[in-house]
Parts: structure tokens; sequence; C-alpha cells
């Protein structure tokens, strides 16, 4: 696309929707005190002023804040979802009836459309991308590598996306810095433990209503997003097995207090199975062939490849939707597996994703990732590159005091203790 060539300005599902997702949006705001202080900064201060900035997330009502943060800071933005089932779609119209900012996103788009957007997100030409799943970044280094002498860099805030940049850059592709807010402490420690493990739970109820008290629970992986549904899971009444692959994650799941086995034992006793590896095929063929009848298994990782659902379909002699977002195979041995949202991630498919006093610490470190990126252009890199410690303790001191809550601080004595212990005198 060359300068003078007109952009399409949005594609959302319908712009009537806007005054909905206006209301949506301000009620997110209420608990995003971080990210509307930044805002606040950028709308004065403007540290984006002509740049294009191209940003594949979740369309929910907590990345319009955002996208809304990166337009006040002075960017030419465009959004596209980076999951065809997590689009809000009131949001999306709102962010372009009332921000102006192009929208690409429709909940339930095909992976045509998905893919055609991703072209569109390129076809902006960024100088900076934020990524959620590193699609538009694959994209970019696949092919359109004429396009990496605009950018001045990239951001990921998913443990799926930072995997595939770490291969990018072992490969000699990923020629750009790259921000790994995935990392960031008031990101991964909160967003990953609490806000996944809260709106994994969410979204399993909404699309089944079931009741997980007494339930057997099967979470498959115990990084932080494990860690965090395994203990939701087990606040309400669950008894809660964990798999894993890490052989000190492994010891840490027994230590919390559960029970760990491997996922070909834990199969035949699973009522219900959450994935949150990021990795391929978790559950299995021969996983499935030894589940309860009427198992239920969904994913809350980024991509719809942890569940082997080709498998279940080429097995499967009917496939019925029995509740929006829940569907019923059965298969050939007589049994049947309920697979929710899909395969995709559930705590946005079938519920609202994670709750909004958690996004306010991770998109301000997406936010301040991007300011950092601009302010040291062509000093760093190429490759990832960690939040700084200072940006990581500012946010986290910024959320305290919205919370209303302060924190001691060490005195001149104790100072000079440190400083003479730490050196050795």
């Amino acid at each position: 696309m060359t300068a003078t060539t007109p952009r399409l300005k949005h594609e959302v599902k319908d712009l009537a929707l806007a005054p909905l997702g206006r209301q949506r949006i301000e009620w997110a705001g209420r608990e995003m005190p971080v990210l509307k202080q930044i805002r606040d900064r950028f709308e004065k201060e403007k540290p984006f002023a002509g740049l294009r900035i191209s940003a594949c997330a979740h369309v929910t009502t907590e990345t319009a804040h955002l996208a809304i943060a990166l337009k006040a800071g002075g960017a030419d933005a465009v959004l596209i979802a980076s999951n065809p089932l997590s689009t809000q779609d009131d949001v999306a119209a709102s962010l372009v009836a009332d921000h102006e900012i192009s929208v690409f996103a429709q909940k339930g788009e095909d992976a045509a459309t998905y893919s055609r957007h991703v072209q569109i997100a390129l076809d902006h030409r960024p100088n900076i991308i934020v990524d959620d799943g590193s699609d538009v970044v694959a994209e970019l280094v696949q092919h359109r590598q004429n396009q990496i002498a605009d950018l001045i860099g990239s951001t990921e805030e998913t443990t799926t996306g930072i995997v595939r940049l770490r291969a990018m850059f072992n490969e000699g592709v990923l020629t750009f810095p790259a921000m790994n807010v995935n990392d960031a402490d008031t990101k991964h420690f909160f967003d990953n433990r609490y806000g996944t493990g809260q709106s994994t739970l969410d979204g399993i109820i909404r699309a089944t209503n079931i009741l997980l008290a007494g339930k057997t629970v099967v979470v498959v992986g115990y990084g932080w997003c494990g860690k965090g549904t395994a203990l939701r899971a087990r606040g309400m009444g669950a008894n809660v097995i964990v798999t894993e692959i890490d052989h000190i994650k492994a010891i840490e799941a027994v230590m919390d207090g559960f029970r760990v086995l491997p996922m070909a034992e834990a199969a035949p006793h699973g009522d219900i199975f959450i994935t949150v590896t990021g990795n391929k095929h978790v559950v299995r063929g021969e996983h499935f062939d030894v589940m309860k009848d009427g198992a239920i298994v969904c994913n809350s990782g980024h991509f719809d490849l942890e569940l082997d659902l080709k498998y279940l379909a080429a097995n499967a002699k009917e496939i019925k939707d029995v509740r929006p977002f829940t569907e019923e195979y059965k298969l050939t041995n007589g049994k049947s597996v309920v697979v929710l949202g899909q395969g995709r991630l559930i705590n946005l498919a079938a519920a609202e994703g994670h709750p909004s006093a958690v996004m306010d610490m991770s998109f301000a470190n997406q936010a301040l990732a991007v300011e950092y990126l601009v302010k040291n252009k062509g000093s760093l890199a190429a490759g990832l590159h960690s939040i700084p410690r200072e940006v990581d303790e500012e946010i986290a001191r910024l959320k305290l005091q919205a919370m209303g809550i302060f924190i001691d601080s060490l005195t001149a004595d104790q100072i000079d203790y440190t400083n003479s212990w730490q050196s050795g005198t």
C-alpha cells in the first residue's frame, strides 16, 4: 500500500452497537486507574506523534483502553482481533464510532477473514507492532521483509508468542527489537495467575452451568496460568489433578497440595480437562479414548491446538451443539466428549476474558513497552528485551496507590547496612 492509497477505515459487525460498547468500556475503566494515568500523560506529551501502530489483540473492553491510550499519545492506530471468538462486537463498534480508531474484528470471523485482517495490519506499514501470539510479526518476517526497515520494534504479551519470537531469533529472522511484556512481574504474576484462573472457570461455568464442587478437574500444565486455574478450581470445591512435563513445576504442584499424574493416568479420572500449556496436542487420541462418558475438555492457551480436535472429529459418529460454545462429540466407542469454545480460549470464547483490574497492569506494561521502544529507537539490539525493572515497579506502585495501599521504605540506616553487606565491608 502506498501513502496515497485510501485505507479501509473499519470492518466491524454493526456500528449501531456502539452505545452499548461505550457503556461497557466506561465500566471497565473504573478498574483501570494505572492505564488511565498513563493515557493522561500520553495525551500531554504525545510520544507517538507521527507513528503508525498496528495492534493484534483480543478486542475487549480492556483492550479498548489500551487502544485509546495509544491514540491519545498521537499514534495512527489500527486494531485487529487476535482470536475469532474473543471479539466483543459492541466494543469494536464503539472504538470506531466514538474514538475514530480503525478496527477490523468481528466475533466468529473465519480463518480467511482473519488472515486478510493480518494483511490489513501490515498494509498500515506499522512502525510498532503490538502483538498477541506473534501472528503479525510472523507474517512480516516471512512475507514482508521489505517493511522491516519501517519498524522500530514490537511488543508481545503471551507465552505462546514469546516462544515463537525466540524461535524466530534462533533462526536469525527476528532482526528487530521485541519487548517481552509477558514476563514482566506485573503481567505474569497477576494476569496469568489471577486473571486466567478466574476467567477460565467463568468461561466454563457460563458455557455449561455445571457445579464444580465435587468434580475432578485436570489442569494440564502448571505454569502461572495453570497455578491460577488449579487454585481457583480447588477454591470452588473441585478435586484437582495436575499434569506436567517439568520436574520442578511438578514438585511445586505437589507441595501446593495437588495430585500430580501423567496425562495417561489422569485421563480416566477427570470430569473436566483444562489445557494451559501453549503446546500442541497435549490431550490426544489415546487420552480421549479412556475418558469418562461426557467428559468436558477446554483450552485456555492462546491457540486452538492443545486439544487434538482432528482426532475427535475423525472418530465421532455425530457432532452436535448442545449449548452455545458447547459441542458434544459422540464417539464410535459409544462414549461422548464435550468440547467448549471450539478448543479456543474458553475465557474469551464463552466469557469476557480477564477482569479489568488485572488487565490494567498488563496493558500498562504494553503501553510503556511501546514508549520504551520509541524512546530507545536505534539503540536496542535485535531480539527479545525485558521490561525494565523500574517500569515494572512503577506500575506496581501506581496500582497500590490507586487501591489506597501504601508500603514501608528503607530507613537511611537500613540502606547503609544493606550497601555495606553487599560490598562485603
